[in-house]
């Protein structure tokens, strides 16, 4: 059984001020910042921990349990301290002039900079837990010099952040029963950018204070600035009861004068504008660019996954995936969000992808002509953009209640004993009808759950969810389910209208992260949810 190698940090308080690249709040808080505490005390202390120090920083990002966060300030508090600038206040009290031209005193008042405060809140004395496996024999070097930088550690985030900090050889039984929500680095798109060291952190950290101590030459009267850290990396991470994300871009369709968007109904011409689109990415300058041969066009790109002249068989691992996005449009008071037509579409990819090798199918997207098949004309192209617009960025919320903008497509028949027929004999008793009707309810429901759990959401998940399905539409704008074009595979299955309503298993909701789409033909944009 796997042992881990434990690091805890202990907050004395119930705030966390550490702040990430960006400025924005960090939590948790990253294995970087972790780091360059102990190198801190290791240097502070002498205790010649730098074996160590250099073994931590070549292993993999560690798994973090931290406390779930009670609230982060959205706005935050500003502040004012002095700015390093008291000795021009000093040198005009040493001339004996207390007072401006405009009669105002002369004190450090005036010479004070704004400071933003927003801090993470959580239960006082929360503790977070840094955990890298161990292989079975291994000797960590330099554990006790490790052990003794790391009790060290009194501040972890801010110089106000007061911690008592401890390390620890544990099982992994230990290690599932400590408390906090689990943070798992992922591969995968999304989830949380945090920064971990790589070999040469310490090096580098070492190379930053020595051009700290130097910046200043009383000799020359040169400043020399302090270079930033260089040597570090970052990684993704994931709370484990999270989905893990793949990688995605979203483009506008423009027209061809690129005076505005080109629309498509989302009812008749959302099938056909996803053949548009998994065409132009199958054409043969597209795939030579990419340097695709024509087996990875036919199974990545086109879903083919069946030998030449058999039968269709669907593809069960990578495929690129366009995902049609109606507008979601503000129509005042009385019709509230409304879906539109689409303008936008979401491309991602199914199962696992390298970052880089989608950024390049991104990149040769841009500009990409849409071609309409049957007339050979060009009708679109598309143009990169963000998925913050105000009419498609609800599918990227998190939500613990949504409902279908397209119907599902159930994956399988939801009445293969012909029960309806028999329901519509009228040779039943009451009992009888309603037996059969919670029979035929029971089947769809499984069938729901089913198309969850092959779109990748977590069992218990699944499990918990409460489902709502009706053949007309939960949103303004949403046509009835049976009026939807769909793929000719799938048209022998029923479509419905769809919503979800997340619990975990203590029956409180759970928000959960857009986008979601579920079901038979998902990859061409049906199935498609919107947040409530």
């Amino acid at each position: 059984m796997t042992d881990y190698l434990c690091l805890s940090i202990h907050f004395l308080g119930d705030e966390f001020h550490g702040r990430g690249d960006q400025g924005e709040p960090e939590w948790p808080p990253s294995p970087l910042r972790l780091f360059q505490a102990l190198v801190a005390t290791n240097a502070r202390l002498e205790t010649q921990a730098d074996d160590a120090l250099n073994w931590l920083e070549q292993q993999m990002p560690p798994v973090i349990i931290a406390p779930q966060p009670t609230a982060i300030q959205p706005q935050g508090y500003k502040t004012y301290v002095p700015n390093n600038e008291a000795d021009l206040v000093a040198q005009k009290w040493s001339k004996g002039v207390y007072f401006d031209s405009k009669n105002h005193p002369i004190d450090i008042s005036g010479y004070r900079s704004e400071k933003n405060v927003r801090s993470t809140r959580f239960e006082c004395n929360a503790g977070i837990h840094y955990l890298w496996p161990l292989a079975e024999g291994l000797t960590i070097p330099a554990f006790t010099e490790l052990l003794a930088a790391i009790r060290a550690v009194s501040q972890f985030g801010w110089g106000i952040d007061l911690v008592v900090a401890d390390a620890t050889i544990v099982s992994k039984s230990e290690g599932d029963s400590l408390t906090g929500e689990k943070w798992l680095p992922s591969e995968a798109f999304g989830g949380q950018s945090l920064r971990v060291p790589v070999a040469g952190t310490l090096d580098d950290l070492k190379k930053r204070h020595t051009a700290f101590l130097n910046r200043i030459s009383l000799d020359s009267n040169v400043f020399k600035p302090v270079p930033p850290l260089s040597r570090y990396s970052t990684a993704t991470y994931r709370r484990a009861s999270e989905m893990s994300r793949p990688p995605y871009a979203v483009f506008a369709i423009r027209k061809i004068d690129d005076s505005g968007f080109a629309t498509f109904s989302a009812t008749r011409r959302g099938l056909h504008l996803s053949g548009m689109l998994r065409f132009a990415a199958s054409r043969d300058d597209f795939a030579a660019a990419l340097g695709w041969e024509k087996k990875k066009v036919a199974r990545f790109v086109l879903g083919h996954g069946e030998k030449p002249d058999a039968p269709h068989q669907p593809v069960n691992d990578q495929r690129l995936v366009f995902i049609p996005l109606p507008s979601i449009e503000w129509r005042g008071q009385n019709k509230g969000d409304t879906v539109g037509a689409i303008r936008r579409v979401l491309v991602t990819v199914k199962g696992q992808i390298a970052n880089d090798e989608f950024m390049r199918i991104v990149r040769n997207l841009e500009g990409g002509e849409l071609i309409d098949e049957q007339t050979g004309e060009i009708v679109a192209f598309l143009r990169r953009q963000s998925d913050n617009d105000n009419a498609i960025k609800d599918f990227f919320a998190k939500s613990c209640e949504w409902v279908s903008v397209t119907p599902v497509i159930l994956p399988g028949y939801d009445d293969p004993g012909k029960l309806r027929r028999r329901l519509n004999s009228g040779n039943l008793t009451a009992q009888e009808k309603e037996n059969i009707v919670v029979k035929l309810e029971n089947r769809i429901d499984n069938l729901l759950r089913k198309a969850l759990r092959q779109a990748g959401y977590p069992d218990e998940h699944v499990k918990n969810a409460h489902l709502q399905w009706r053949g007309s539409g939960f949103m303004s704008g949403v046509d009835l389910a049976k009026n939807y074009a769909v793929p000719d595979q799938h048209r022998r299955f029923r479509r419905l209208h769809v919503r979800i309503f997340w619990r975990d298993p203590q029956g409180v909701p759970l928000k959960i992260q857009g986008p979601i789409c579920i079901g038979g033909g998902r990859f061409t944009g049906l199935g498609l949810f919107a947040p409530v």
